[in-house]
């Protein structure tokens, strides 16, 4: 009579742990303001990701960042962070990731994250400045013709991120007030950054957005391309164009107005209680 070995059945019955390269670390710590559509966005991105094929890790734990958990994913997303979310050991985790061949997403306020950390405000591309008070109705209009309304929160950047990026998307601002950059008003890029490569949109305030096929799709090529599963995004592996000073990359106001460049009015936080 053959013995049954419970620990083997046990172990049988146990996950297969996640292929590194099927699987995505979503991060939306926030130590400023939070937003209520972060449950919106991890489920639109646990979705998107699923139709790649991979899974999603959502959490809010900065100790996910260290070299040997992060070589578990194809990209990191920062889902809305906001304010200063890793400590020094945990920015070089992800700095080594990224520069290494790893992938990055910014979603939303994802710009409002570690102004003390000139190296995040190069690989997000631009800075949070500030924002039209309540929800703006306009278009967006994407690189490949195709245009589409939306109503969400729109960003100000302190800087047009475009000598920097591949510009994917823009916002009109004609057709909504408080707009403060003009005819050219970027609102989706991408930048390779070292080995690696790096999506942002401005888009994701509002709950309600995460429902748009449109903002949907976008989602989903921008999770191809961070998830190296797609060259969509920067067809051509040319350089970004030249940077001026390193120091303008810095994110905070005293650096900007050593460099003479438009300090942002506050963050994101701090506009909100205003």
């Amino acid at each position: 009579m053959r013995r049954l070995r419970l620990p083997c059945l046990l172990l049988a019955l146990l996950p297969l742990p996640v292929d590194a390269a099927d699987a995505i670390l979503v991060f939306s710590r926030t130590e400023g303001f939070r937003h209520a559509s972060i449950p919106a966005a991890v489920a639109a991105l646990r979705d998107l990701a699923a139709e790649q094929g991979w899974q999603v890790t959502h959490s809010e734990d900065p100790a996910q960042f260290t070299p040997s958990r992060l070589a578990g994913f194809r990209a990191v997303v920062f889902a809305s962070t906001t304010g200063n979310v890793l400590d020094a050991a945990q920015q070089a985790a992800l700095q080594a990731y990224i520069e290494g061949g790893g992938g990055f997403m910014g979603v939303h306020a994802a710009a409002d994250t570690e102004y003390d950390w000139p190296w995040y405000g190069e690989l997000v591309g631009a800075r949070f400045a500030n924002h039209p008070s309540g929800l703006q109705r306009t278009r967006v209009q994407q690189v490949d013709g195709h245009s589409w309304p939306v109503t969400d929160e729109l960003y100000n950047f302190r800087r047009n991120p475009r000598p920097w990026v591949r510009v994917l998307a823009t916002v009109d601002e004609g057709r909504y007030s408080g707009g403060t950059m003009g005819e050219d008003h970027p609102i989706t890029w991408c930048r390779p950054q070292g080995k690696g490569r790096s999506w942002y949109t401005g888009l994701g305030h509002d709950a309600a957005v995460y429902a748009d096929r449109n903002m949907r799709a976008m989602l989903k090529r921008g999770l191809a391309y961070a998830g190296g599963a797609s060259a969509e995004c920067w067809q051509t592996p040319v350089e970004p164009g030249p940077r001026p000073a390193s120091v303008a990359w810095a994110g905070q106001a005293r650096h900007a107005v050593r460099v003479g460049l438009a300090a942002p009015e506050m963050s994101h936080a701090e506009s909100q209680a205003r």
